[in-house]
């Protein structure tokens, strides 16, 4: 079905080009409130990085080298795959579902929704990180909010407003997240020019402190959590203006950005002090900003981290409320979910449900957080690898506005490499990780044959 309807939308457009080529016809105008170049790029961004903070714990976990060498070749293993990846499916089948549509086309439905809780459970998961990040930067600020009834309640007002920001209209996030992402980066690119005359290279090829133990699960949690998402997006194809056009160009320029973004400011913060490994922890660049320029720096530091706190929030909630309503077009969960706000169009169910759970698991730690969700993300990713390929050889003369240039064989090579690292990601979980994951696992299937009965029995639309 969404085959057809791509097929059908790739005639349309063949339509309107040769319209344009007749003097007699108008233009047709642009889509009302879609989304442009721009903004999409700065979305991706945030749904990916949102900026160098909490890099700072690779350095931490493994000494400057490795963390370096981490943020030098993940791109390569990781980012740029799943970006190739994101960009054919996401203009072939330009739907609100994303990645639920490819592996219910390549796989059937059953797929499909597994899919989609998978990814929609770390997507909210995930999301109950950031205003716990966004709390921790203010806390230095304002000590009142370290502890107690004061930092649970900044908390949850500081999730609801977020969410009623996102309520307020796709576009509206879209333009913030460019402001917000100009903001956030402007610091580190005063730090890096600030370090230039006192960066020693040597301390570059540095190992780590001696007698410091590497934590080489912290370090890939690390630049795994700083490096994924890509696929996000992909929820927001509908939503895209062009996206057969947009999508690609929108993925090269922000995953520029983010490797320049993470990559320059490390090495000037490791070239320009001396290693102190056991302060290398979330939060750090502020104070390497003092150290290196003053106080000045390290405050606008810390008010970049909650301005990109605050876009990391935006695009990921935008992309689960979006996913919700492409999986209720796709017939996977109720109707109602796909509902959309008569004010600003946007999906006001998807954004409640997203906003509750992020509540509620925002009152887990940090860590406990990233590792369910680079567990759950992985499992999906693994699906959505398996995904591209038999699309590939299901619909082998479909027409592709962006295709990855390479043979079944490139392209098995391509996924086989990021797989093994989902696979390694997934092997370094703690048991009660492991749990959750199954647990969640299993309650997305059991809500699958769920919806089955209830719509046989047509308890639900």
């Amino acid at each position: 079905m969404v085959v057809s309807q791509h097929l059908l939308e790739h005639t349309e457009e063949e339509d309107v080009e040769n319209s344009t080529q007749n003097p007699d016809t108008n233009s047709p105008k642009p889509p009302q409130n879609k989304l442009a170049l721009l903004p999409l790029i700065f979305l991706i961004y945030f749904e990916v990085a949102g900026g160098p903070y909490g890099e700072e714990a690779a350095v931490g976990a493994a000494g400057p080298i490795f963390a370096i060498l981490g943020f030098t070749a993940f791109p390569f293993i990781w980012s740029i795959p799943e970006a190739l990846l994101t960009a054919e499916l996401a203009t072939t089948f330009p739907g609100n579902g994303g990645f639920v549509i490819w592996a219910n086309e390549a796989f059937g439905p059953f797929w499909g929704s597994l899919m989609g809780f998978w990814k929609f459970f770390s997507a909210v998961i995930n999301l109950a990180s950031y205003p716990v990040l966004c709390i921790d930067y203010l806390k230095l600020m304002i000590p009142a909010l370290s502890s107690g009834i004061p930092h649970t309640l900044s908390i949850f007002i500081s999730t609801l407003f977020l969410s009623f920001l996102n309520y307020s209209g796709l576009a509206i996030v879209g333009y913030s997240a460019v402001a917000l992402g100009v903001v956030s980066l402007l610091p580190f690119l005063l730090l890096s020019l600030i370090s230039l005359p006192k960066i020693d290279p040597s301390r570059w090829l540095s190992f780590g402190q001696e007698g410091v133990k590497k934590d080489w699960t912290l370090y890939f949690n690390t630049i795994f959590w700083n490096l994924n998402f890509w696929d996000s997006a992909s929820t927001l194809a509908g939503e895209v203006d062009q996206p057969h056009k947009t999508f690609p160009k929108a993925l090269f320029f922000s995953g520029m950005l983010t490797c320049f973004g993470y990559i320059i400011p490390l090495l000037a913060a490791t070239g320009a002090m001396e290693l102190d490994q056991k302060n290398w922890c979330g939060g750090y660049f502020a104070d390497v900003a003092e150290i290196i320029a003053g106080k000045w720096l390290k405050f606008w530091m810390e008010i970049g981290a909650v301005l990109s706190i605050v876009g990391l929030f935006e695009a990921q909630l935008s992309s689960a409320a979006y996913q919700l309503l492409g999986m209720a077009d796709l017939g996977f969960i109720p109707k109602i979910f796909g509902d959309r706000s008569k004010k600003f169009n946007t999906p006001w169910m998807g954004i409640l449900v997203s906003t509750i759970i992020a509540v509620a698991m925002s009152f887990f730690s940090f860590n406990e957080i990233i590792s369910t969700v680079n567990f759950l993300y992985s499992l999906g990713m693994l699906l959505e690898f398996a995904s591209f390929l038999w699309l590939r050889r299901k619909f082998p003369s479909l027409k592709r506005p962006f295709e990855v240039p390479l043979g079944m064989k490139g392209l098995i090579l391509m996924c086989l490499i990021p797989s093994l690292l989902l696979v390694y990601v997934m092997s370094v979980a703690t048991k009660a990780v492991f749990v959750a994951s199954a647990f969640l696992t299993c309650l997305g299937i059991l809500l699958y044959y769920l919806m089955n009965l209830c719509k046989a029995k047509m308890w639900v639309e």
